[in-house]
């Protein structure tokens, strides 16, 4: 073999034992790769990482299965709905619940406000939309019931939040005993900026009237 002949064999064997090494080191940097990948994802799936920790936090309450503790030795009377209705899509919904003590804050001071011995009930007014079922905040409630001619509740209900009820209005009722009442609830419209699907509605105040029979429950 003449000296051109050895030179282009020589070229030929470089170019094949570079080949063979680019191909070792893609396979070598692949099996890193994919060890790497493993190892995170045995990690993550038992609780190494902090998006697997979060998720799992915040699925450890079963939903629909949510119970409110005892507040202050209060023991719950299950939750009774007074009434209900629509009003331009607005669904409105007035409830009575167990009265606890709940909080007022106007922004740098709170005063709790303690049910009395007289106290009959709680009242929870929801608004949301009727379609998505998403509460409705920045409107005001005035709630008033009458005992046959006799006018034994007028208040203002508070805009309030919970962590089971979500925000709603409400505050604590006192009834002179079981019976035949009239509720009126005066919803004045919500004040505050408004997407599209709502300019043309809830645009004045709208009276509610409902008859209900309370009587406590255990």
């Amino acid at each position: 073999m003449n000296a051109i002949g050895r030179s282009k064999h020589r070229a030929c064997t470089l170019r094949a034992v570079l080949s063979v090494g680019c191909l070792a080191a893609m396979l070598s940097g692949c099996a890193a790769a994919d060890k790497t990948a493993t190892t995170q994802a045995k990690r993550k799936s038992s609780g190494g990482g902090s998006a697997m920790v979060s998720m799992n936090m915040a699925s450890s309450t079963t939903p629909g299965k949510t119970v409110a503790p005892l507040i202050k030795g209060i023991t719950p009377v299950p939750t009774q709905v007074l009434a209900s209705t629509k009003w331009q899509g607005m669904a409105i919904s007035a409830e009575a619940m167990t009265a606890v003590p709940f909080v007022v804050f106007n922004g740098t001071q709170e005063q709790e406000i303690k049910p009395s011995s007289k106290t009959t009930f709680h009242l929870m007014v929801m608004l949301s939309d009727a379609q998505t079922h998403v509460p409705i905040p920045y409107a005001s409630v005035w709630a008033t019931i009458h005992q046959g001619s006799k006018l034994v509740y007028d208040e203002r209900l508070w805009p309030m939040i919970s962590r089971y009820m979500g925000p709603h209005y409400g505050n604590n009722v006192s009834l002179p005993g079981a019976g035949d009442y009239k509720l009126s609830l005066l919803v004045s419209p919500p004040v505050a900026a408004r997407h599209v699907e709502y300019q043309n509605v809830w645009l004045k105040p709208h009276r509610a009237s409902f008859a209900f029979h309370w009587s406590r429950t255990s």
